[in-house]
């Protein structure tokens, strides 16, 4: 039996191990990737904590990772148009019989060596795209492209604000900047993920204790307010102070994850404003494959986007720099 590495994590315990495990065997439709990196996400830090339960997992135990590049080493039966040594990105997200299911949440993922995937689910790399930088385009920046095309739907010239500018965030200025938004405001404690905040595109990047904050987004908008505020911290206090500054029929869009509850403080005003707030979670098929033909063009660049990349034994060190955020980490790569 062929065996490879793989960090799993066992859900009853909430503990992370490196295991020796057989090595998948791609079934029909079905296709074995050998991973070239998969990335580290706030969610696998949620998972690992018990803040996120799955609602359909396959088992006890999943081996993390919805972040996954890598190259075709097998094909299963009945597999056409693919070949062995074929690049490749994973879709994040599937559907099961009307369900959403996600990779390394609800089945096993791609923090090992190898990965098991559906045909469908296959997105070809173009030789000009590193597959470090290809491996976070599934949610890192798949997520926030769908928030901001489809679920906030952002139009050109709108003032946006964008909260929390970590994995997902951070790439939330550099798209909003791509679709012509304006102003871009960004919003985060840490003077380092403000400062990569301007790198990426932002107009002003400001600290959330700041008391000034309303007056200079007031001031930016020519005191419209903001047309669409994303919370990418999935913090309570977050959204409370994305309200406030909030325009008349403005959206507030949900992405961070967060098992509090969600609060209108000033409830009479919120109606009278007739403002939204919206929840998304992931992104469409299309995503993908339109950031990579975005990238390949030129449109997008990911090449700051990677902050380290560690061997699967480091996991539990990557979780932990995610966690206290040391460093103000982008996103951390895990490499078979």
């Amino acid at each position: 039996m062929a065996v490879m590495r793989a960090v799993r994590l066992h859900f009853p315990t909430h503990t992370l191990t490196v295991d020796e495990v057989a090595r998948p065997e791609p079934g029909r439709d079905q296709v074995l990737v050998r991973v070239a990196a998969a990335g580290v996400c706030l969610s696998d830090v949620h998972l690992i904590d018990g803040t996120l339960t799955p609602l359909n997992r396959a088992s006890d135990t999943v081996i993390l990772g919805h972040e996954v590049s890598g190259t075709v080493a097998e094909l299963g039966p009945g597999v056409s148009g693919w070949q062995p040594g074929d690049r490749v990105v994973l879709q994040a997200v599937e559907k099961r019989d009307g369900a959403t299911w996600t990779r390394g949440v609800n089945y096993d993922g791609g923090w090992a060596e190898y990965a098991l995937a559906r045909v469908e689910a296959l997105c070809r790399v173009p030789e000009s795209i590193a597959l470090d930088q290809a491996a976070i385009i599934p949610d890192a920046v798949s997520t926030p492209w769908g928030a901001i095309t489809t679920t906030g739907r952002v139009r050109p010239a709108e003032a946006v604000g964008v909260w929390g500018v970590g994995g997902l965030g951070a790439h939330a200025v550099q798209l909003l900047r791509a679709v012509g938004a304006y102003p871009v405001v960004a919003v985060d404690p840490v003077p380092a993920a403000r400062e990569r905040a301007l790198a990426f595109g932002a107009d002003l990047a400001l600290d959330p204790a700041d008391p000034e904050l309303p007056a200079l987004i007031a001031a930016l908008t020519g005191r419209a307010g903001l047309a669409v505020a994303f919370d990418f911290a999935g913090v309570p206090a977050v959204r409370e102070q994305a309200l406030e500054v909030l325009a008349p029929r403005g959206r507030l869009v949900l992405v961070g994850l967060t098992d509090q509850p969600l609060t209108v403080i000033a409830g009479t005003r919120f109606t009278f404003l007739q403002q939204q707030i919206l929840g998304h979670y992931a992104s469409d098929e299309t995503a993908v494959p339109q950031l990579l033909g975005l990238a390949s063009g030129g449109r997008l660049d990911f090449s700051r986007s990677i902050s380290d990349v560690l061997p699967l034994e480091r996991a539990a060190e990557a979780v932990e720099r995610l966690q206290k955020k040391q460093g103000a980490p982008i996103r951390l790569l895990l490499r078979p």
